[in-house]
């Protein structure tokens, strides 16, 4: 009994050691992710990498303490430990996005700012009815309507639009759809609407820093605009599946794809560890531009050789340029180069769209940012117009 006692404690001894250096491992950011279930993780006896691998929602490494004792080896401590130090690290940074119903009550004047303020009736209109206030210091009277003044149609109106634009209608059916709800409005200002509220949401979230993961991935998908061929070039986080810069361009090859790499670092105030692409010379161009460095153990590494099967794939960017291809074809092309409809949609698959492989959540939840509410698009025009 006493010999089991010490083989138990021993045990215990063994595995904590083998917790302690894990820990270490992933303090030291000894590990690469290369996807959701694909780590290297580096040696601290040698200079070698060891492939930690998920399957069946078990983790499995080719070191000897895994593939012959069967244990859970340092390797797998130190993913899983840096997996919770990630989770962690998210939910300290985490912005959160509440709705704001203020067409009822309010604090102070929009004139004044005075908070000497009384109710003067209900102002009533097509939209419905909306509280007026006046205020006893300056002698002005205002209502409270956020993020929809002077807008001849109610918010759920004009959200319901935004949806249904995104998830593939187009603008007309969008236009019968809101005759059906007793909404009279042209095509062209439903497009005004998004313009203005692509605009006005962007320039708010632009404050806000995603925190992201260290393995990214970027590609490629030609889209007609204005009759003639363009590509969008996208880059997006392998781990929560945002989506975090685009530009347009008028070629594939021979195109300098460093001002995409650039935005993504100005964007998320960091860079990866890893960068996924395809064999496209303009990304090899744009990786020794701004990722590459001197010093090795401070340098981004950069996967060109993928395929669609097997571990080394971009299928996640594919899927992106697949929703993207969808709502192109709706439309029949893009009419303006700068116009806002890319950067709708790229708000869209970030902050409204939920995802199957997210759990049903969207990138920006995935990524510390939580827009709250029934309604995402209204929580988001709120607190950009709350800004201005």
């Amino acid at each position: 009994m006493f010999i089991l006692y010490i083989c138990v404690h021993i045990r215990i001894m063994v595995e904590n050691k083998r917790q302690e250096k894990g820990k270490a491992i992933a303090l030291k950011s000894d590990l690469i992710r290369l996807s959701d279930f694909h780590y290297h993780v580096h040696s601290q006896t040698s200079n070698r990498d060891y492939e930690v691998i998920k399957v069946a929602d078990k983790w499995t490494c080719n070191c000897a303490d895994c593939k012959f004792r069967h244990v859970c080896c340092k390797h797998i401590h130190a993913v899983e430990i840096s997996i919770h130090m990630r989770i962690e690290a998210r939910e300290k940074t985490k912005v959160t996005l509440s709705p704001i119903i203020s067409t009822k009550t309010t604090t102070e004047c929009n004139f004044c700012h005075g908070t000497n303020i009384t109710k003067n009736g209900i102002r009533r209109n097509k939209i419905g009815n909306i509280q007026r206030f006046s205020c006893v210091d300056c002698h002005r009277t205002f209502s409270i309507n956020l993020g929809f003044e002077k807008m001849k149609s109610s918010p759920e109106a004009i959200t319901n639009a935004l949806q249904l634009y995104f998830t593939g209608e187009s603008l007309r059916n969008v236009q019968k759809f809101l005759k059906l709800q007793g909404v009279q409005v042209s095509h062209k200002t439903i497009y005004l609407w998004i313009v203005k509220y692509t605009k006005l949401m962007k320039a708010h979230l632009d404050k806000i820093t995603p925190q992201v993961g260290d393995s990214w991935r970027a590609d490629e998908v030609y889209v007609k605009i204005r009759g003639e061929l363009k590509y969008v070039f996208s880059l997006m986080d392998s781990e929560t599946r945002f989506w975090i810069a685009q530009e347009v361009a008028n070629r594939k090859e021979g195109h300098d794809a460093s001002s995409l790499f650039r935005a993504g670092k100005k964007i998320t105030g960091t860079k990866p560890k890893v960068i996924i692409t395809d064999g496209l010379h303009s990304y090899s161009e744009a990786y020794r531009k701004e990722f590459w460095t001197i010093q090795r153990e401070n340098r981004t590494i950069h996967i060109r050789n993928v395929h669609l099967q097997g571990d080394m794939n971009n299928n996640q960017m594919e899927r992106l340029n697949g929703e993207f291809r969808d709502r192109e074809k709706v439309m029949r092309g893009i009419k303006k180069v700068d116009g806002a409809i890319i950067d709708g949609y790229q708000l869209y698959h970030n902050y409204v769209r939920p995802h199957m492989a997210l759990d049903g959540k969207t990138p920006a939840d995935k990524c510390g940012i939580i827009i709250e509410g029934n309604n995402k698009w209204l929580t988001l025009i709120q607190n950009a117009s709350k800004e201005i």
